[in-house]
This record gives C-alpha cells, structure tokens and sequence, in this order.
C-alpha cells in the first residue's frame, strides 16, 4: 500500500509566496512554515511564561508545523484576494479544509488520528490564535527583510500588517515587537557586537 502524506508535504518547497510581489528573495512555503513553527514557540513560550498561560505548547507548535498543508493542492492564493470579501473569503476557507482532509487522508489510517487534529487545527483554540499571530509575524519580518534590502515594494504591506498585528491586541505580540523586532533591524555584524 502506498501513502503520499509526506510526499505532498515536501511539495511546499515548490510553492512560493508574495506571488504579487517583486521579491529580492524567493520564499516557499515550507520554509515560512518553519519559521512560523520558531514564532510560533516564542509567542507560546511568552504567553505562558510571561503572562502565566496554560496554553498546550506541543499543539501550538504542530498546527504551526502544518499550517500551510492546504496550499500543496491549493497553491498561496494572495492576501488581497483571499480576503476580498466574506463569499470568497468563506469559499477558501472550505477549499483549504477539503485539501488538508484529502491529504490527512492519504496517511496510513493508523496515523491519522494522531496527526489530523493538527493539520486540521481547532481554530477556535488559543494554540490557533497564536499560530495566527506567528503567520503574521513571519510575513511582517519578510517585510522587514525586504525594506531592509531596499525594496520599497513592501512598504504598505508593512504597514498594514503592523495594524493587524497590533489589533490583535495581544501581549505576546507586543513583548515580541519590543524584545525581538529590533535585532531585525541589524546586520550580523552588528548582531555580534562588531
């Protein structure tokens, strides 16, 4: 018997991100899933260590591990149309859960109970909420990144993103824009203290 679940996982390699965008440097999916999967840890981390949440930090770091699952089969549709409006919006929402379903299923069905529930995330949960902000913050220091390499094409994403970000109004969030975002900023050298 055959199962093709990791095969569709190494497929995030190929699929890109900022499809709009003039990019100094190509990002695919799986990598931003890492990152997001490290952020994601942090803001976890943050908000039961800071602020004494109970928040599962096992569960947060998987759905952040398999956040993008869907986009193997539907590829990074782009934020602007993504959320247009509420129909198109809902409509990809259903899209997304028919292929992460179509690809949970291709596990051995031993496996799957095990790995369902995080490639299909409770998205009512605080893990969720948390991965969230940590997709965010991904695409905020890709922001940072960019402008930093003086791509102005990122400017008004910035921006907005930051206004999301901030909206949220989550501690976590504000602890890491005040302890974190900063050393973004700087070179390695200057990282080193050199």
């Amino acid at each position: 018997m055959r199962y093709d679940f990791y095969a569709y996982i190494d497929r995030m390699k190929y699929i890109k991100r900022w499809q709009l965008m003039r990019s100094t440097r190509e990002e695919n999916i799986m990598e931003h899933s890492q990152f997001v999967t490290v952020l994601a840890h942090a803001l976890v981390t943050v908000h039961n260590e800071v602020y004494g949440g109970t928040a599962d930090v096992l569960k947060t770091v998987l759905y952040a591990a398999y956040h993008e699952t869907s986009e193997v089969m539907t590829g990074d549709l782009p934020t602007p149309i993504k959320y247009y409006n509420r129909s198109i919006q809902g409509a990809y929402k259903e899209l997304e859960r028919s292929a992460c379903e179509k690809i949970v299923n291709t596990l051995p069905e031993r496996m799957r109970g095990e790995i369902s529930p995080y490639v299909l995330a409770d998205e009512n949960s605080v893990e969720y909420s948390l991965v969230k902000a940590a997709d965010r913050l991904a695409a905020y220091i890709k922001c940072l990144e960019e402008l930093r390499s003086g791509n102005k094409e990122f400017s008004k994403a910035k921006k907005s993103i930051e206004e999301d970000l901030r909206n949220r109004k989550m501690p976590e969030i504000e602890y890491f824009f005040e302890h974190f975002i900063p050393s973004f900023e700087l070179t390695l050298d200057e990282l080193e203290g050199l």
